[in-house]
């Protein structure tokens, strides 16, 4: 499997978040996906439970969260790829970073997305 493809079928995926192209974001994703954001209530399971969130992707985000740079690497294991999100947001105007474990089947889909976030600092950026 090639990460160097799913780095850029992630890389097209970031844009789309930036323009809010909703059904681009989902595309890439297999039908029974997993999202996991620490802190939040419950994991996102399925494609289209995904879509439907992100409709409401603001809620889940401080105030003012802007991603100011991702870097990308190898995962441990075949088909995972590591990002390291630098990000800013109105509270946190210095900027952080956070990491995103993405897991890849054989036919390039995600299967899974799992944040790893400092929560209280999450907490307190909004």
């Amino acid at each position: 499997m090639s990460n160097e493809k799913n780095i850029e079928i992630l890389k097209v995926a970031w844009a789309a978040l930036g323009r809010q192209d909703w059904d681009a974001v989902a595309a890439p994703y297999s039908d029974d996906m997993i999202f996991v954001l620490p802190g939040q209530n419950d994991i996102l399971r399925g494609k289209t439970a995904f879509r439907s969130a992100l409709e409401r992707i603001g809620d889940a985000l401080p105030p003012g969260f802007e991603i100011t740079d991702l870097r990308y690497f190898p995962g441990e294991k075949e088909g995972e790829v590591v990002n390291v999100a630098e990000w800013k947001s109105a509270k946190i105007r210095d900027g952080t970073q956070s990491a995103i474990l993405w897991r890849f089947n054989e036919s390039h889909e995600i299967m899974e997305e799992r944040w790893f976030v400092d929560t209280e600092q999450w907490k307190s950026a909004f």
